[in-house]
C-alpha cells in the first residue's frame, strides 16, 4: 500500500518481490519462482506481469484496503457497540455476544464482537498468571463423587439481601445444582441435599471442606475415644444414615470444580438476574428451574462410563427424618424437657429417661423414644407444686412423761443444788426431799 510515496509491504510481500525481481532479471525462470515461493506456475506469471505493469506496488494484493465480502455493515458494528456500552458495559465477548443475539437479533461471533471492543477502547483482553497445580481426572461415572460448596457473593448487586448459593457439580459430568439460602448451615445443607436426592437420587459420595457444616468441631467424648470415632457433624451423621461417603478437602484448589463453577455463575447468572431484576431469594430460586437447564446442556460433558451410580431412596426410608437435627434429652420427672429455650411436655408414660427430639427443615420438632413418636405440647414454664400458705398455730401443751430422759436430768439437778445450798443437812433430809419431788413428778 503506497502513501505519499511510501510503500508499506509485508515480509511476506519482501520476499515474493526479491523473487520476482529475479525472475524478471531472468537470473532464475519463472517455473523456479514458482516452486521457491509454493506458487503455480500461472500465479507466479501474474505476478510478474502486475509487477512490470505496476512497479513494485504490483506485489500487494488486490483487496488491500478493501471491505471483506463477508464483513458486516458499519451500522450493525456501531449498534453493537453501543448496546455493549449502554447495557453490557461489564460482560466479556462471549456472554455479550449471546445477549445481542438472544435479545437484540444482532449475530457477531465472539472473537468479531472482541476485535470491534478492543479497537473501540471498551475491551481489554487480560491474561491471568496462574499457579501450576497437577491436572486431577474426572471421576468416570455420574454420581460417583459430587462437591458440594456454599459461596457467599452479593448475588444481588445490592437489590436484595444477602444470600447464599449451595452449590453441587457431578465430578464426571460437571452437570450443576443448586439452590439459594439465607445462611451456609446445616438445614440449607440438608434441605439443598433432599432436593438434590429428589431429581439425581443419593450419590456414592461427596467432596465439602471442613466448614463447621460439614465437619463437627467437637471434642470425642469417651464413648468416642474408646471406639476409635471422631465426632460427626448432623450433616456427616445424616449421610452416613444414606450410605454416602463424606470426603473432606485440606484447601480451596482441592475442590476446583465446584469454584470454577461458583465463577462462572458469579458473571452469568448475577448479570441474568440483573437483566431480569431479581431481588430475592425467592425469585432466583425460581429462576434457577429455567437457567440451571441451559447451564448444563452448555458446560456439561458426557461421562466416560455410561452407568449412573445415583441410587434411588430406599422406600421405607423418610428421608425428612433422617435429614434432621437430632438431639437426645432427659425426660424429667414431671415428664418435661427443654429445647432451644422452649419446654415441651410429654402427654405419654414411658419408662425410659431419655428421648430424641428431631428438628425438621420446614422448623417442625418430633420428639421420639425408641422409634416411637410421643404425643406432646409446648407449655409456658415447667409446673409447680403449691406453696402452703403461712399462718399462725396454737402450740399445745405437752408433758414429757414420767421415764423421759429430762426428768432424769431435772432431778439430778435439783438434788445438786439443795446440796450446794444446805451442805450440813442429813442425808434424810435429802432423800426426803427426793421422795416429794418424785411425788409431784416435776
Amino acid at each position: 500500500m503506497a502513501e505519499k510515496g511510501v510503500l508499506i509491504l509485508s515480509q511476506k510481500e519482501l520476499n515474493r518481490l526479491h523473487i520476482v525481481h529475479k525472475a524478471l532479471a531472468r537470473e532464475i525462470t519463472q517455473r523456479e519462482a514458482a516452486e521457491i515461493l509454493s506458487l503455480s506456475y500461472r500465479q507466479i506469471k501474474r505476478i510478474v506481469k502486475r509487477v512490470k505493469l505496476k512497479g513494485d506496488a504490483g506485489i500487494a494484493h488486490k483487496s488491500r484496503g478493501r471491505l471483506s465480502n463477508r464483513g458486516l455493515p458499519g451500522e450493525i458494528r456501531d449498534k453493537a457497540i453501543a448496546l455493549c456500552r449502554e447495557r453490557y458495559n461489564d460482560f466479556g465477548p462471549t456472554l455479550a455476544s449471546e445477549k445481542l443475539a438472544q435479545l437484540h437479533g444482532i449475530r457477531v461471533s465472539v472473537e468479531t464482537l472482541r476485535s470491534w471492543l478492543i479497537r473501540s477502547g471498551d475491551w481489554k483482553g487480560k491474561r491471568k498468571s496462574r499457579k501450576h497445580r497437577q491436572w486431577r481426572e474426572r471421576k468416570h461415572y455420574f454420581g460417583e463423587l459430587v462437591q458440594v460448596d456454599g459461596s457467599h457473593h452479593d448475588w444481588f448487586e445490592g437489590r436484595g439481601e444477602e444470600t447464599v448459593f449451595m452449590g453441587y457439580i457431578d465430578d464426571a459430568t460437571g452437570k450443576a445444582f443448586g439452590r439459594f439460602y439465607g445462611h451456609e448451615g446445616t438445614m440449607p445443607a440438608m434441605d439443598s441435599f433432599k432436593r438434590y436426592i429428589r431429581k439425581y437420587g443419593i450419590p456414592a459420595s461427596v467432596y465439602v471442606d471442613k466448614h463447621s457444616t460439614y465437619k463437627s468441631t467437637a471434642k470425642p467424648s469417651i464413648e468416642e475415644n474408646l471406639s476409635n470415632r471422631e465426632p460427626l457433624s448432623e450433616f456427616e451423621r445424616a449421610l452416613e444414615e444414606l450410605g454416602v461417603r463424606v470426603i473432606h478437602a485440606n484447601s480451596p484448589q482441592a475442590k476446583g470444580r465446584v469454584e470454577r463453577l461458583f465463577g462462572t455463575l458469579q458473571d452469568r447468572l448475577v448479570k441474568e438476574m440483573r437483566l431480569r431484576n431479581i431481588s430475592s431469594a425467592e425469585e432466583a430460586n425460581e429462576f434457577l428451574e429455567e437457567y440451571l437447564p441451559e447451564h448444563n446442556k452448555r458446560f456439561a460433558v458426557a461421562p466416560k462410563e455410561r452407568e449412573d451410580l445415583h441410587r434411588r431412596a430406599p422406600a421405607g426410608i423418610n428421608l425428612d427424618r433422617v435429614l434432621c437435627i437430632k438431639s437426645e434429652r432427659t425426660l424429667k420427672n414431671d415428664f418435661t424437657i427443654s429445647y432451644e429455650n422452649k419446654i415441651y411436655q410429654i402427654e405419654e408414660s414411658i419408662r425410659g429417661k431419655r428421648v430424641v427430639v428431631e428438628e425438621r427443615i420446614n422448623g417442625a420438632i418430633r420428639i421420639g423414644y425408641k422409634g416411637k413418636t410421643l404425643r406432646f405440647k409446648e407449655i409456658a414454664a415447667r409446673p409447680t407444686a403449691a406453696k402452703k400458705a403461712k399462718g399462725f398455730s396454737v402450740r399445745k401443751n405437752w408433758r414429757p412423761p414420767h421415764d423421759h430422759p429430762w426428768r432424769k436430768w431435772k432431778l439430778r439437778r435439783r438434788t445438786a443444788l439443795a446440796a450446794r445450798l444446805s451442805p450440813l443437812g442429813s442425808q434424810q433430809e435429802r432423800a426426803v426431799e427426793m421422795s416429794q419431788s418424785m411425788k409431784v413428778g416435776v
